[in-house]
């Protein structure tokens, strides 16, 4: 019986983690952004997100 496990070096292990907090990270920015604009618009922020679903919804369905 061949035993594959532990076969991934250390190196390769700290890229998958690094990569994985970069993605964290760069949520947290798009958050705190995010937040930022919608503190900015007030209650037109939910018409806003509306606007961008229906825009998806739309593109979607090919009629963009």
């Amino acid at each position: 019986m061949h035993d594959s496990r532990g076969e991934l070096e250390v190196e390769t292990l700290l890229k998958i983690v690094l990569a994985l907090l970069a993605v964290f990270l760069a949520f947290q920015i798009l958050q705190t952004v995010i937040g930022s604009i919608a503190s900015l618009l007030g209650p037109f922020f939910v018409l806003v997100q509306l606007g961008v679903a229906v825009v998806i919804v739309l593109w979607l369905l090919e009629r963009i």
